[in-house]
């Protein structure tokens, strides 16, 4: 299966729910190429940007997954390198 370049970008505004995302970014740790996070203390935010390689199924899932915990925003963009 084809591979995909993408990034997840994650807004935390509720850091009760940090645990669930880690273990949900845990179950594909072995498509992430890098993770960043940024805590924005000031406005009482988490700022987390993923790098992914992996299929588009997986890249959707695990997109689909974050987004549908409450509290946290996530948008995903792709290269467009195949």
């Amino acid at each position: 299966m084809e591979s995909r370049i993408a990034v997840i970008s994650i807004i935390v505004d509720d850091r009760e729910v940090t645990e669930k995302l880690n273990h949900i970014l845990h179950e594909y740790g072995d498509f992430i190429i890098g993770r960043m996070g940024i805590p924005y203390r000031e406005r009482g935010i988490n700022i987390i940007s993923v790098a992914l390689d992996a299929p588009q199924d997986i890249i959707s899932a695990l997109s689909g997954k974050i987004g549908a915990l409450d509290g946290i925003t996530a948008k995903t963009a792709y290269s467009n390198v195949n």
